[in-house]
């Protein structure tokens, strides 16, 4: 059976004073294959949910497109945006039903999600089997995660912004990309504030010798 495509992965969720940090690194592996090294591992859902993935790539894509409908399906329906806890029970339920669903292949999705509406900003650890967690301070996941979580632990602080918690995941991250070696190639860096998401950063690392 060929290697099926996934994000090896080193994801970090920073729950802050003004908002909501998601990075990852940028790559893709088929078993021990480097298959891209510019591979989106940070996705805007819309104008007020982001998303990281780790896992089956093809999972990920097929769940980011459905989560994209059900969101703007239940604002046509309702003529109110969901909010951040209601976005994550509905991609807990996706991703409850992708892991149960019959097939060769396992279907395996990580995701954090951080969202805005009207109570703040919020930060879910989305687990493959489709449990959903609230987390108040950080998160990490995928396979360079044990690394990262190292930094967060040491430097994280509840009063954190946004500015300082970018620059402490880009650590965390970078940690992992010394460690784990189905992470690397790059960082790309989302944030969450109550007046818009922005992507700030998004950085390729050049290996050559």
């Amino acid at each position: 059976m060929e290697e099926q495509l996934k994000t090896g992965t080193t994801t970090v969720g920073i729950a802050c004073e003004d908002g909501i940090v998601l990075a990852a690194d940028k790559r893709a592996t088929a078993g021990t294959m480097i298959v891209d090294k510019r591979a989106e591992k940070v996705h805007v859902i819309n104008d007020d949910f982001a998303v990281t993935i780790a896992g089956g790539v093809s999972d990920a894509q097929l769940l980011i497109k459905l989560i994209r409908a059900e969101l703007k399906l239940k604002e046509v329906k309702t003529n109110k945006k969901a909010t951040a806890k209601e976005a994550a029970n509905l991609l807990g339920g996706l991703l409850y039903s992708n892991i149960r669903r019959p097939s060769m292949i396992p279907g395996i999705a990580h995701f954090l999600l951080g969202g805005r509406d009207k109570k703040g900003t919020h930060l879910y650890d989305l687990f493959p089997d489709g449990s959903v967690t609230p987390i108040r301070d950080f998160v990490s996941s995928g396979s360079g995660s044990v690394f990262a979580l190292g930094v967060l632990e040491t430097q994280y602080r509840a009063d954190m912004t946004t500015d300082e918690a970018v620059k402490m995941a880009g650590k965390a991250i970078n940690t992992a990309l010394k460690r784990d070696s189905c992470s690397g190639n790059g960082i790309d860096v989302i944030v969450v504030k109550n007046k818009e998401i922005k992507r700030v950063m998004n950085k390729e690392l050049d290996y050559n010798l």
